[in-house]
């Protein structure tokens, strides 16, 4: 029994280290990180068309929980954008700590266009994205990110094209 079971660990141990090394062959890794971005670009490009009340600002959509380490990371980031940049950028917030915040949330997003969106991207806590209303493009989409800088310079640039 015991040399039976030590086989069969064998063989699976084996199946691993050969799947695992089919994939990180050069060309099994370039094929997967091409897919990978070739999916996020696909899935990523646009929001679609936004409510009215959205429209004539660039558009910053904050994944919030209050459980999520990387949302904790860029509150003080989020708070000084929503400062700077009071009465000129369209804030939304969705929240996802729970499932009543998530519905709530997934209310919010159907009633200012942003259903699919919310739906590819409610488990990206952390993540914030800018949006130009015109198009409804994603024009930055970054998570985890605190840097200022790496907002304002999209934000500027969305601004003055408005």
């Amino acid at each position: 029994m015991k040399t039976k079971s030590i086989s069969t660990f064998a063989a699976i141990a084996l199946l691993s280290i050969s799947a695992t090394t089919a994939l990180i062959t050069p060309q099994g890794f370039q094929r997967a990180v091409s897919d990978a971005i070739a999916g996020e670009a696909a899935h990523a490009q646009s929001v679609g068309k936004l409510a009215k009340k959205l429209q004539g600002k660039p558009v910053v959509v904050d994944i919030y929980a209050s459980w999520c380490p990387a949302c904790k990371n860029i509150a003080p980031t989020v708070s000084q954008l929503k400062k700077q940049y009071e009465g000129k950028v369209n804030f939304v917030v969705l929240d996802v700590s729970d499932r009543a915040s998530t519905a709530k949330s997934e209310a919010i997003a159907r009633e200012l266009g942003l259903s699919d969106f919310f739906a590819a991207n409610k488990t990206q806590t952390g993540s914030l994205t800018i949006i130009d209303p015109s198009t409804g493009k994603i024009l930055s989409q970054q998570r985890n990110n605190s840097n200022k800088a790496a907002y304002t310079k999209v934000l500027d640039t969305a601004i003055a094209k408005k």
